[in-house]
């Protein structure tokens, strides 16, 4: 399903170049698990936000669902609206929004009805466990129930593939072994890819595939 080939990205230091990937290959199935693991400056991050098109600065190639990347923004814009979910270390949930309309958002950028946004947003509410708290505000809410509702606006649209930033970063560690259960869960029922960048070693050891990075190279899978 996503497929990326001879991925090469340099950014300068001044006048230094430092090389955050080179040559990176890699095949992700529909509905596969991956965690992308290695050290601080191993590429990971950078190969995260390549394939979310987060940064369209690059060498190479990424194949999506048998098309190439868009080099356009607003198509890169349209790609990510319609076929991406985005799950990140900090929630970036709106504090004046209840949950379910923090989830809804997704569906209003998506041109889906004001009832339809509802019913789906307190649809999946209820599969992350927390339809009750469908009204509560992220300030009313733990961090791991934040988290989940971040989990539930990535993935309310139906996304094809979801990217994941540190998902379990600000947790605790029974509350981050909950979360990548429903996520692993949700992935595999919807059948959406997850990628995600983790330090996370029982994360990452749940995923279906490990992807381990090094000086911006892929050193196994």
């Amino acid at each position: 399903m996503l497929q990326f080939q001879q991925l090469r990205k340099q950014y300068h230091l001044g006048r230094q170049p430092v090389v955050a990937l080179s040559d990176v290959e890699g095949t992700i199935s529909g509905g596969e698990m991956v965690a992308l693991c290695g050290p601080s400056g191993s590429g990971k991050s950078t190969l995260l936000n390549l394939l979310g098109l987060l940064d369209m600065d690059y060498q190479g190639q990424v194949t999506f669902g048998g098309a190439p990347y868009p080099k356009g923004a607003q198509q890169a814009a349209e790609l990510r609206r319609s076929k991406m979910g985005f799950v990140f270390q900090r929630f970036n949930l709106v504090p004046v929004m209840s949950a379910w309309e923090n989830i809804a958002y997704p569906l209003l950028l998506n041109g889906f009805s004001a009832q339809q946004q509802k019913q789906r947003a307190i649809e999946i509410l209820d599969k992350v466990e927390l339809a009750k708290f469908a009204y509560h505000r992220p300030g009313h809410l733990s961090g791991g129930q934040q988290q989940r509702v971040a989990i539930a606006r990535a993935l309310v649209h139906k996304p094809k593939l979801v990217i994941a930033d540190e998902p379990t970063a600000s947790l605790d560690s029974k509350t981050a072994q909950r979360v990548i259960e429903i996520m692993k869960a949700l992935g595999h029922e919807m059948g959406t890819t997850f990628v995600v960048a983790t330090h996370d070693q029982k994360m990452a050891m749940q995923c279906d595939r490990i992807i381990s990075m090094t000086d911006g190279k892929v050193s196994k899978e």
